[in-house]
């Protein structure tokens, strides 16, 4: 072990987009600390075979759908040839270059790394399984438990087929199948179903409840699902698949629900991706005082410290929403508490985004969430149609909306579906964080012609005096 005392002040456990920054901010802040973690470098999940991979691999897609969208325009491209190889190597070279980067940083910082898994003996003492077969014991002052979370699997599914595949699996592009079936209608599905058909893939997506993207709004949903309609072979909605089974090189599928044509299919390729599991098992913590919920989650606090005082815990394994920005946030908060700061993880909003196309992007409280707890609002819409910006990519489908409290004219949500959401909505969270009103919005200029316009053309709508809108003046 390359920390020759055996203790340290600060231990982290995983090295993901929780655990990495957690170690980085402690140890700027003058802290010991090492971090144990089985990949070679930090990064996690998130890096190694999550949102980094996906989104190289959404780009290409992007690339590839709007060369043949350009046909609108008079541009026309040829059949795109895919090296898949090539592609495979490019993915993976965009997630060596960021780990090996964070390996440096890592070492800059004096950051003891160890690569293997590390369990609890009790509350100040982990037992390390390092890779290359050592085992020790590490005393520490404090522990950061960062395992994150892996895709749920369905019990009686064929699970061990090499032709069903999860969120890890499908990113490793072993091929490009025929014909696809994607079991669930969230981001993490819908995301890499735009993948594959992109690369030439028959996709068809399933899901259990009356739409895509459950729990987003549904007039943004209405547009990504409308743009889906061209994407995918079918969407069969309020539908569930019953039983999977392996057949010569495929797999049939049996459904049932309101979106059947025919019972049973065969699929190529079968993408399971119907959520994430909590990593809260085999870390010894019936040896600490950590309490879990009964969904494996970690039982925390404020300050993410767990209801044993000297052990935190941050990111998936502590609670939804399972977001790699918020780990990012909550270890931050982590790393300052135990540098004896008082602070709390306390956000008024935190930005998540699909990234489909349209991208579907949101913060703070939702129309949803203000119909179902009662909360009065008012939510002022700008269509793209009248986004000059909007109209020279010719993508007038999206659409950009905020919620306000129509007592004090605060912002307390927005929403947006459209290209480049996922980079807008920063400016909704900021407003939110500020406390804003819907006035300081409108009276910031924004450049023309762009989409990030559109924000504030929304805020002009709820005063009914847009531009480029006519509604009704309303009184301030």
């Amino acid at each position: 072990m390359s920390n020759a005392k055996n203790t340290t002040q600060v231990a982290i456990i995983g090295a993901g987009p929780g655990g990495y920054p957690a170690a980085f901010l402690s140890a700027d802040l003058g802290l010991e600390v090492t971090i144990i973690d089985p990949e070679d470098n930090p990064g996690g999940v998130c890096l190694y075979r999550g949102c980094i991979p996906s989104k190289a691999l959404l780009h290409t897609a992007k690339v590839i759908t709007e060369a043949e969208h350009s046909k609108n325009w008079g541009v026309t491209f040829g059949k795109p040839k895919i090296d898949l190889d090539k592609l495979r190597d490019w993915k993976n070279g965009v997630v060596e270059k960021l780990v090996g980067g964070l390996g440096q940083l890592s070492r800059q910082r004096k950051v003891t790394y160890l690569q293997g898994r590390a369990t609890f003996l009790d509350s100040n003492t982990l037992e390390i399984k390092k890779t290359d077969g050592e085992t020790a014991e590490l005393k520490f002052e404090y522990a950061v438990i960062a395992t994150g979370s892996r895709p749920v699997q369905i019990p009686g599914f064929p699970n061990d087929s090499p032709y069903l595949l999860d969120s890890t699996s499908a990113l490793d592009l072993p091929d490009i199948p025929k014909t696809m079936l994607v079991v669930g209608g969230g981001y993490i599905g819908l995301e890499l179903g735009t993948v594959y058909a992109a690369l030439g893939t028959e996709v068809s997506v399933v899901e259990m409840t009356s739409g895509l993207m459950p729990g987003a709004d549904r007039d943004l949903v209405r547009v990504l699902q409308k743009s889906s309609e061209h994407i995918y072979e079918s969407i069969m909605l309020n539908t569930k698949v019953v039983d999977i089974k392996e057949t010569k090189k495929a797999l049939q599928v049996t459904f049932q629900g309101e979106g059947v044509e025919e019972k049973e299919r065969i699929f190529d390729k079968v993408l399971v991706s119907v959520g994430r599991r909590p990593n809260s098992e085999n870390l010894g913590l019936e040896n600490t005082k950590v309490g879990i919920d009964s969904q494996g989650f970690i039982k925390i606090d404020g300050q993410r410290r767990t209801s044993d005082p000297n052990i935190f815990a941050i990111g998936d394994v502590a609670g939804e929403p399972m977001l790699a920005h918020k780990a990012t946030h909550e270890g931050r908060v982590v790393a300052q508490v135990l540098a004896g700061k008082n602070v709390v993880f306390e956000p008024n909003a935190i930005p998540a985004v699909v990234f489909t196309d349209p991208e579907i992007a949101w913060c703070g409280l939702t129309e949803t969430e203000a119909k179902e707890n009662k909360i009065p609002v008012k939510v002022a819409r700008f269509p793209w149609g009248a986004s000059g910006r909007a109209t020279t990519l010719d993508r007038n489908d999206g659409v950009t909306k905020l919620i306000i409290d129509p007592e004090t004219d605060r912002v307390l949500g927005m929403g947006i579906v459209g290209p480049g959401a996922g980079e807008l909505i920063a400016q909704g969270v900021l407003a939110i964080e500020m406390s804003a009103l819907a006035a300081d919005i409108e009276l910031t200029i924004h450049a023309h012609p762009t989409l990030s316009e559109t924000v504030m053309e929304s805020a002009e709508v709820y005063y009914g005096l847009s531009t480029h809108m006519y509604k009704p003046k309303r009184e301030r």
